[in-house]
């Protein structure tokens, strides 16, 4: 049998052994006997994910079931809205932020020396 949580309005959330037949059913406190609602948990991972991550998330579980059906304008309406939201609106030097920078695995010791994060410190890349 499979554990499932619930929320007392009083006591909090608390977790109890049910039949997957009465997965939707309400479930008693165990500390006031009141009846309370079965609820879903998210882990903290899914809560606080980023939004086109979750979004992409969502979208392949749709698609699993039935594709998404879109027109040809519609297809290119999204794409130029992609590319809008790429463009850069600023010089090539402006120091925004908005262009990412790449960011160097190389490390440096207390005494200065270079220290290589990898498996391979032998593997200088340029």
């Amino acid at each position: 049998m499979p554990l499932y949580d619930y929320k007392c309005p009083d006591h909090g959330v608390f977790q109890e052994l049910a039949s997957m037949e009465h997965h939707d059913k309400p479930a008693f406190c165990p500390q006031c006997k009141t009846l309370s609602a079965r609820v879903i948990v998210l882990p903290p991972e899914v809560a606080n994910m980023i939004r086109e991550r979750r979004e992409a998330m969502e979208a392949n579980e749709k698609a699993s079931h039935s594709p998404e059906v879109m027109t040809a304008s519609e297809f290119h309406e999204r794409e130029k809205e992609k590319q809008e939201r790429r463009a850069h609106k600023h010089g090539s030097s402006c120091g925004c932020g908005s262009q990412k920078k790449r960011q160097s695995n190389l490390m440096y010791t207390a005494e200065g020396n270079k220290m290589f994060p990898s498996m391979r410190p032998w593997m200088i890349s340029h």
